[in-house]
């Protein structure tokens, strides 16, 4: 009696584990395919400068402008230079009659030796006077008009000085000069033309585009978003670095050499609401490369093109942004 339990104990466990081994095949079953695992990335959000970039519209103007103009009257006898040619400053460029003012200087240096003549005179009969005078043999009058002749000759070395310096000025004048370097333009007379002083009308004009000044417009609306985002703490200005300026020609191609911005101006312009920016960029001529249509010295009538050409500018500048999602 007591085998038989145990036999019957034993049944029933292996009826259990069965039935359990069934039950776990059919979940699987119906469970379908497992999930892959997926790979998770960790990104980390720093704050970094970012670059702020603004496309603006430009035109080229010329570092220095100098009009060239007579400051003595006479005929012009000789053009010195090539239109369209690079000049160096105190360079001759027109050659004025110098005749009437050679005389003039020739007569005021005459002027001058005969007024030194007389005061070589005037002094020793002052002195001559002066020991007369002491041991009572003449009048103190006598003296007194010695001495006053002497100093009213020495008035008329000086004058006559004077008269010598403004001669050798109105001659050295008939010398017209160009008053800086750069690339001159054309003549605006001819040899034989009469020239006056103070005419309006400029003899030539001399331009200095190395550096070159590229001025851009910037809507005052841009202007004052920026300025929002520095208040709000959006973006830190880093002051002491100036921003960077690329200049795109109007063929698309991008000049070699990069710029900086220089200013802006605090009025705004009534008529289009935008301010003025200033940028300078050096001359790739000035390093010896010479480019045919991609630098602004090609713009000044060389190619077709003038120192006020218009360009696209690009004006890039380091700020401190929160995330670097601050760039625009």
């Amino acid at each position: 009696m007591k085998y038989a339990f145990l036999f019957r104990f034993n049944l029933c466990l292996l009826a259990v584990a069965l039935s359990g081994c069934g039950k776990s095949d059919h979940s699987d079953a119906s469970a379908g395919p497992r999930t892959p695992v997926q790979e998770v990335g960790v990104v980390t959000l720093t704050p970094q400068r970012v670059a702020i970039t603004e496309e603006l519209p430009g035109r080229t103007t010329a570092f220095r402008i100098s009009d060239v103009r007579p400051q003595v009257n006479g005929i012009i006898m000789k053009r010195m230079f090539i239109e369209g040619s690079e000049v160096q400053e105190g360079q001759q460029l027109y050659q004025i009659d110098p005749a009437s003012y050679q005389a003039a200087y020739d007569s005021a240096k005459a002027a001058l030796a005969k007024a030194e003549a007389t005061l070589a005179v005037d002094r020793l009969t002052e002195q001559r006077q002066k020991k007369l005078a002491d041991t009572h043999v003449v009048a103190p009058q006598d003296y007194d008009t010695a001495y006053a002749t002497m100093k009213e000759a020495e008035a008329d070395v000086a004058l006559n000085k004077a008269s010598v310096e403004t001669a050798h000025i109105s001659q050295t004048y008939t010398k017209v000069l160009s008053p800086i370097s750069g690339r001159i333009g054309r003549s605006s007379v001819t040899d034989g033309a009469l020239v006056t002083n103070g005419q309006t009308t400029a003899l030539a004009t001399v331009q200095q585009l190395d550096p070159i000044y590229v001025d851009l417009t910037q809507s005052s609306s841009q202007l004052l978003r920026l300025q929002r985002e520095l208040n709000n703490s959006q973006l830190k200005s880093v002051r002491d670095q100036n921003a960077a300026v690329r200049l795109i020609l109007e063929d698309g191609t991008e000049y070699s050499e990069k710029g900086t911005l220089q200013f802006s101006e605090v009025s705004v312009d009534q008529g289009t609401g935008s301010v003025t920016l200033r940028a300078v960029f050096r001359s790739c001529a000035s390093r010896g490369r010479r480019e045919s249509t991609s630098h602004p010295r090609s713009a000044t009538g060389r190619h077709s093109q003038s120192a006020g050409s218009a360009h696209r500018v690009s004006c890039r500048s380091e700020q401190q942004g929160r995330t670097p999602h601050a760039a625009h």
